[in-house]
């Protein structure tokens, strides 16, 4: 099914560009940390109106 003919179409190209696409997703979403949000830590007065 996936041979070395299907790998030089442009369908089999375009596979193997999504799935490297997808590796070094993973790769670098692994790598990132979190950091608090800022909209929780901003400090600002509250206006309430009547």
């Amino acid at each position: 099914m996936y041979n070395r003919r299907f790998f030089q179409s442009k369908l089999g190209q375009a596979a193997t560009a999504s799935i490297l696409a997808m590796v070094a997703f993973v790769a670098l979403s692994t790598q990132m940390q979190a950091s608090p949000a800022f909209a929780a830590t901003m400090n600002c007065e509250a206006v309430e109106l009547a």
